[in-house]
C-alpha cells in the first residue's frame, strides 16, 4: 500500500517532487501509477496555493498568442483595425475596445476576462513600459 503525506511546506514539496521523478514512468494500473496521480494533484494544489501564477495582462496575452500562432501585427488588422491601431494597442497607447476584445477572443481564443481587464501592472509588458518611461 502506498502512503502519501500532505504537502505543507517547501521541504515536503521537494520530497514529493523527488518521488514523482522516481515513479514518473510507472505502468498504468500499478500502485506507483496511483501514487503518481495522487502526488501530481497534491503538488499542483500546493503550487497553486503557495506560488500562484499572475494573470497575464491583455497585451501580454495577445503577444503570447501571436507568438504561439506565428502571427504578425498585420495578421491582427482584421480584429483590431488599421496597422496604426494595432501598434497603439500593442504599445499600450490605445485601450482594447469591446469589438476588438470580441474579435480577439473569437479568432485568437484569448479568454475574454483577460482582454477586458485593466492592464496588469505586474505583467512583463507593463513593467517594461514603465521602465522605459
Amino acid at each position: 500500500m502506498v502512503f502519501v503525506k500532505p504537502i505543507r511546506n517547501d521541504d515536503d514539496l521537494k520530497r514529493a517532487m523527488d518521488r514523482l521523478d522516481e515513479i514518473f514512468f510507472a505502468e498504468p494500473g500499478t500502485p506507483e501509477s496511483d501514487e503518481l496521480d495522487v502526488l501530481s494533484r497534491l503538488i499542483e494544489s500546493y503550487e497553486k496555493e503557495r506560488h500562484p501564477m499572475p494573470t497575464p495582462g491583455p497585451i501580454d496575452a495577445i503577444e503570447f498568442e501571436m507568438d504561439q500562432q506565428n502571427l504578425t501585427r498585420r495578421d491582427l488588422i482584421p480584429y483590431i483595425g488599421s496597422g496604426e491601431k494595432v501598434a497603439e494597442v500593442l504599445s499600450g497607447e490605445r485601450d482594447i475596445t469591446m469589438a476588438m476584445a470580441r474579435a480577439l477572443h473569437k479568432h485568437l481564443k484569448i479568454p475574454a476576462e483577460i482582454l477586458l481587464q485593466e492592464p496588469n501592472a505586474d505583467s512583463a509588458h507593463d513593467c517594461e513600459k514603465r521602465r522605459r518611461g
